[in-house]
């Protein structure tokens, strides 16, 4: 798993470091990944490896018991430092979340889910995967994060001649309050804080990224 998040980080070009102390694993580590030796469980650790200048925080070690203890350590580090982490249950799940978590992930329930649709709905699950998969290039489902310099503030979906134009696809609005707009009206008005959910192109994507 972490292997995986690695290889999306890269692709992403997203600057990040590896925190591991099985020397195994880490003999297995691509020479171009930034890596640290030591237990991140520890708050020592942690601060040697950069917490305080994170953006955000990735926890997949083995156990729960483990996991829950990086976050809250990391938290008590950085406490605006947003978490993602994995859970073998919903019970973990729910001590995550207490422990600071922003994001707990259920591996096993969303491969059990992804199974039972792909017999089920198989037609959906190629698309999401073709349409989220970073390695294809042709097709993405990105976010657009308004932030408040952006100039297209206070205007609508259909106002801004440019998102009209880019060849996106708009599939959601996630307002800052957390409400989600699925399918959002033309008339739809864009705040400050609000996240496009949108698909498109890679060049399309970073093209209208800019822009706004």
């Amino acid at each position: 798993m972490g292997g995986i998040i690695c290889e999306e980080m890269v692709q992403n070009e997203v600057p990040f470091v590896v925190i591991e102390g099985n020397p195994e694993v880490i003999a297995s580590i691509d020479r171009d990944i930034l890596f640290f030796k030591g237990d991140a469980t520890q708050d020592t650790v942690l601060k040697e490896a950069g917490i305080d200048r994170a953006r955000g925080l990735i926890s997949v070690l083995s156990s729960d018991a483990a996991n829950l203890y990086v976050v809250l350590s990391a938290k008590s580090l950085s406490p605006k430092i947003k978490i993602v982490a994995k859970a073998s249950d919903e019970g973990a799940k729910q001590k995550l979340i207490r422990a600071g978590a922003d994001n707990v992930i259920l591996p096993y329930y969303i491969g059990g889910l992804q199974i039972d649709h792909t017999l089920l709905k198989p037609a959906v699950v190629d698309y999401i995967e073709f349409a989220t998969r970073t390695r294809n290039l042709g097709l993405q489902i990105d976010e657009i994060n308004i932030k408040e310099d952006s100039h297209i503030i206070g205007r609508s979906l259909d106002e801004y001649r440019a998102l009209k134009e880019s060849g996106i696809v708009i599939i959601a609005v996630k307002r800052a309050t957390g409400e989600i707009e699925f399918n959002p009206a033309s008339t739809s008005v864009i705040k400050q804080g609000d996240i496009l959910i949108v698909m498109g192109e890679t060049k399309q994507l970073k093209n209208i990224k800019k822009l706004v």
